[in-house]
């Protein structure tokens, strides 16, 4: 494996250890920095139109993905013992690669956020556990986007339920994959995009138009992510007493029914692997929506929310496992291709 490979794929296991262990910040957290600089911005870019909205994205994205591509570009040369264009014969890399490994562990942890997810989670279904539906009602909000103001005991475990799924995905797979594929980029703009469309991404009168493009760009990255995330939580389903051939079955038959290409798949292979049944009426603040059935089970209760932490915690763990498994032999089968005529510069010849 080549070092700046070591380096990153060293970086992302320190940085979800970090994220283990410490959860989020507590105070100054980048990606809320960042949550208000795009507040701030859109005082001035909003226009209730798809082309403002797009422009109003792509800068943000852009200001953080653009400086982690020169970092990354940057490490990258020096792991690889270059100075300017030629070669350092016997230089030494490894101060190189323990600074890329020190800033992807540092910017992976920023980006991550299944522990704070589990936490969120476990605290809401304690409060359920224990009759306390005030209390739920007021821990809701740090979950999803729902109004909890008229929810019962099993439409607040479902809207608990729901974003544990979807967020295993959003705060734990997807961030894994992007860095394993783009480095620091990867990270940045990623949590740059799934930021963005939290906020803005939504069916609201003021943002339909305006939140589009930061909605299908989220989409888009979501992908693959949301794809390996349903499968790996397909696979853990026997950690919640679960089965993988009913939850895959649930993955298969109801996953593309939902209205997201991708939420739809991670909620189906919880409800699966859960014996739950999701989905049903979802109240925003902005707007009431019907979302269709998953799964075929009983509808869930306070106590089934600790079990969806726990798939939760198995599945970003699954991911991560492949992840980095899957990017280090690439790396290694990438290093083995011969490049016949390379010259000293790095040029091949043709």
């Amino acid at each position: 494996m080549s070092p700046r490979a070591r380096a990153r794929l060293g970086g992302l296991l320190l940085g979800a250890g970090l994220d283990a262990l410490l959860g989020d910040p507590a105070r100054w957290h980048p990606v809320a920095g960042f949550g208000g600089l795009a507040a701030r911005v859109e005082r001035t870019s909003y226009r209730d139109d798809r082309f403002a909205g797009a422009v109003h994205t792509a800068v943000l994205v852009a200001a953080v993905a653009v400086p982690a591509a020169a970092l990354d570009h940057q490490i990258a040369r020096c792991v690889s013992g270059m100075s300017g264009r030629r070669w350092v014969r016997g230089s030494s890399p490894s101060g190189a690669v323990g600074a890329g490994l020190v800033v992807t562990a540092g910017l992976g942890w920023v980006v991550l956020g299944g522990t704070s997810l589990r936490r969120a989670g476990r605290a809401l279904g304690a409060a359920l556990a224990a009759g306390d539906l005030d209390g739920a009602r007021a821990l809701l909000p740090t979950l999803c986007g729902r109004d909890p103001a008229e929810l019962d005991e099993s439409a607040l475990a479902r809207g608990a339920i729901e974003s544990i799924a979807e967020n295993t995905c959003d705060a734990v797979v997807a961030p894994l994959w992007w860095g394993a594929v783009a480095g620091l980029p990867g990270l940045a703009a990623y949590r740059a995009v799934n930021t963005l469309d939290a906020m803005i991404g939504h069916h609201s009168a003021r943002y339909e138009r305006f939140g589009a493009a930061a909605a299908r760009l989220d989409d888009l990255m979501n992908l693959v992510p949301a794809r390996l995330g349903a499968l790996a939580a397909c696979v853990c389903a026997p950690v919640v007493g679960g089965s993988p051939a009913d939850a895959y079955w649930v993955l298969r038959r109801d996953g593309r029914s939902h209205p997201s290409p991708n939420a739809g798949l991670a909620e189906a292979a919880f409800a699966g692997a859960l014996g739950l049944r999701l989905g049903g009426e979802l109240r925003y603040p902005y707007r009431v929506e019907q979302r269709p059935r998953l799964g075929f089970g009983r509808p869930p209760a306070g106590a089934d929310v600790a079990a969806a932490a726990r798939l939760s915690a198995a599945t970003g763990m699954l991911g991560l496992t492949v992840t980095v498994l899957a990017a280090a032999v690439v790396s290694i089968l990438r290093g083995r291709i011969p490049l016949r005529g390379r010259t000293r510069k790095g040029r091949v010849r043709t």
